[in-house]
């Protein structure tokens, strides 16, 4: 009699059980995928294939191991392979892709960023969905659908209002852009930790340019930045500026200097140091900071979830974002000023990143970056 359980698919059952026993047999015996064997370990994933149990072991066991680039890349072909390829009508893209599981120590800025970007002249598009863990943060979706904004486009909509002068950015969600992936949302809320699409699907690049697409994405810990620029040029963006940001995001601290590593032209990757005090910036908090009166969460009882109402961080982050359009000071506007003016000088459009600087305060006062945000 045959030991393998009741299952519809026995080839995936199979490839799945093998994956596993590679890379769950403890410290000292676990080997890594290769690229192909990741590729179709997490093809199998997105089909709705694998057994959900060996999927969460498999990611949890990735985890614990320690993913390889192999690995990442494989992964990351497959949900590129899921995602459809979308174009927009304009020479070059700045893909802004923060966290996916959002903020929990203070108010967000880079859900606005792109606007500014694009009243720059610099068309820009931003990615997310509704909420993830392990952080359960306040997202750009949810920041920027209490701004006002049309966060259930299409990509090809999104394209096309990329591509509209007047407005020059735009958000598509993962639930839109990767179905398959977006499926994947419950899988990680039972696995808890971090698994490794927490890594890729800041890299999907869900639009891409007509000639270049450049990345801007963020990151905390140390080991991370040659992890991002390898899967960066795997996925084919043309540049990218890797920013040490609070919480992972892509505007750095607002009171101590930062890293930022970059390449260009699928380059090998090299870094400087960037202080806020050489774009006149002086704040004592790294970043807009939470209100002290938000209402507590309404997951009561659960312990990992974000202890204060997410909903209506949400919404104080919304008017922080527009009043900083509308030229309003504080940490808010100079989170904005900090990104935009990392891109500008990243992608050459600023003969210094204090002249870069000017041009963002610029089209912030002037209320041109608002406009791009709602366009008439």
């Amino acid at each position: 009699m045959s030991t393998l359980p009741q299952i519809e698919d026995r080839r995936a059952y199979l490839a799945m059980r093998s994956c596993i026993q590679k890379v769950a047999t403890g410290p000292e015996y676990s080997k890594d995928l290769s690229l192909d064997e990741a590729h179709e370990a997490m093809g199998l994933i997105l089909e709705g294939k694998a057994d959900p149990v060996q999927a969460a072991i498999l990611l949890i066991a990735l985890r614990m191991k320690r993913e390889t680039d192999e690995e990442f890349k494989g992964a990351l072909q497959a949900v590129r392979e899921a995602t459809a390829p979308t174009h927009a009508a304009v020479d070059e893209l700045v893909d802004v892709a923060d966290p996916y599981d959002g903020h929990t120590r203070g108010l967000p800025a880079t859900p606005f960023l792109p606007a500014v970007l694009a009243a720059l002249g610099v068309p820009a598009v931003t990615h997310g969905l509704e909420r993830v863990g392990p952080k359960y943060g306040i997202t750009s979706r949810k920041v920027l659908r209490a701004a006002g904004v049309d966060v259930d486009l299409s990509p090809a909509q999104v394209a096309e209002r990329i591509a509209e002068p007047e407005v020059g950015w735009g958000y598509v969600d993962q639930r839109h852009y990767c179905p398959p992936l977006h499926g994947l949302v419950p899988l990680r809320a039972r696995i808890v930790k971090r698994p490794l699409i927490t890594t890729i699907e800041v890299l999907v690049g869900p639009l891409r340019g007509r000639r270049r697409t450049h990345l801007m994405t963020g990151y905390v810990h140390k080991a991370y930045p040659p992890i991002y620029a390898s899967l960066a040029r795997f996925s084919g963006f043309d540049s990218a500026a890797i920013v040490r940001g609070v919480e992972g995001g892509v505007i750095p601290s607002l009171k101590q200097p930062a890293k930022v590593f970059y390449y260009h032209d699928l380059g090998q990757e090299s870094s400087v140091e960037i202080r806020p005090q050489d774009l006149d910036i002086e704040q004592e908090t790294r970043a807009a900071p939470l209100p002290e009166d938000l209402p507590p969460a309404s997951e009561a009882g659960d312990e990992i979830a974000t202890p204060f109402d997410v909903d209506v961080a949400a919404e104080c982050a919304a008017r922080a974002g527009i009043e900083a359009l509308q030229g309003k000071d504080g940490p808010t506007r100079d989170s904005l000023v900090y990104g935009a003016t990392i891109m500008l000088h990243h992608l050459r459009r600023c003969e210094s990143r204090a002249a870069g600087a000017k041009a963002v305060r610029a089209v912030l006062d002037s209320g041109k970056a608002l406009a791009h945000l709602h366009p008439s």
